[in-house]
């Protein structure tokens, strides 16, 4: 089994260690070896770091090119390693890479993709069984591949504990060079750093303070921003509803066709609750809703809820949180 490695400037990405954890246990399963994919233009000491994390084999491709992400690229790399080492299941990160990157690796090798699961298992016949919400987040549907390898997927980010690291632990690197061909179909012009107000992804958040069209307003929906700020790594996010306001972006986007997140508190500002939108934060440690609807679907999954114009309600919490710290 292959988890493909997430890293930014240099860094392993928390889903990456999350896919990890996942892999060992259906590894031992299987009683096949846990192996990660590292595609990347310095390799340093990131190795070891995933056979700490529980990696046996680290595939590692490495190339100044590799320096940013890059779709032909990096699709490349993997289909050819894939062909060289014929894995038997494949499991990437359901982030904005993953997303991209999963698919086209797919194609290529002429076999399926489940994508944004949120659970995995082992059947009897030992294949994976990938489950992923469906119908809306109604239901639950487990899929597998048993015909075409390798079986693959991309796993939601936050749904599994990561794996605990073993700086003990000991494993096999193999460099591998892909053959020439693959040509690069984008220029990279620009790259800016984001904004410190929208530094934290929402998928790595602690506490997320998320805001629907409830609010009538993007003058309005800014006071999540000063909600955010009062918690440490925070995060402002939102519904469908207000990234198609042109509130916020789509990477800020909670729900089936936005993000899944976890944190440990999660205020819902002036969202109704749509399935969609519940199926991506409902396991949140803790819900605070804030509606003037007393029947909207948010209080189901709220562990606290208020009644109430939003507008009026957030600045005199935010005034009460404010007066607590000092």
């Amino acid at each position: 089994m292959w988890v493909i490695a997430e890293q930014e400037n240099g860094q392993l990405m928390n889903v990456t260690f999350e896919l990890l954890g996942a892999a060992k246990e259906l590894c031992a399963k299987l009683e096949e070896k846990c192996c990660a994919v590292l595609v990347t233009a310095a390799a340093g000491e990131l190795p070891q770091q995933l056979i700490a994390a529980g990696a046996d084999v680290v595939y590692v491709v490495e190339d100044a090119k590799y320096a940013d992400y890059d779709t032909e690229l990096y699709t490349d790399a993997i289909c050819q390693l894939s062909k060289k080492y014929d894995p038997a299941s494949i499991m990437f990160g359901a982030t904005d890479d993953g997303r991209d990157l999963a698919p086209r690796v797919a194609a290529r090798l002429h076999t399926g993709l489940c994508a944004d699961c949120t659970a995995l298992d082992v059947t009897d016949d030992k294949l994976v069984a990938w489950t992923r919400p469906a119908l809306g987040g109604n239901i639950c549907a487990t899929i597998i591949c048993d015909v075409n390898r390798p079986q693959m997927g991309t796993v939601r980010p936050k749904v599994f504990k990561p794996a605990e690291l073993d700086n003990t632990r000991t494993g096999e690197v193999i460099a591998f060079t892909p053959e020439a061909g693959a040509v690069s179909r984008v220029e990279l012009v620009k790259k800016e750093a984001l904004s410190s107000e929208n530094a934290v992804k929402i998928d790595e958040a602690d506490m997320i303070a998320a805001g629907g069209r409830g609010f009538g307003s993007k003058e309005k929906f800014d006071v999540l921003e000063q909600l955010a700020a009062l918690f440490e790594n925070s995060a402002v996010a939102g519904t469908r509803a207000a990234i198609d306001e042109g509130w916020l972006t789509h990477s800020q986007q909670v729900g089936q066709s936005g993000k899944s997140v976890t944190p440990h508190i999660y205020f819902a500002c002036g969202i109704s609750g749509a399935i969609q939108h519940l199926s991506g934060m409902k396991d949140s440690d803790i819900i605070i809703a804030i509606n003037k609807d007393a029947e909207a679907p948010i209080f189901t999954v709220a562990h606290y809820g208020i009644v109430g114009d939003v507008n009026v309600i957030l600045p005199k919490l935010i005034e009460k949180i404010k007066a607590y710290k000092a």
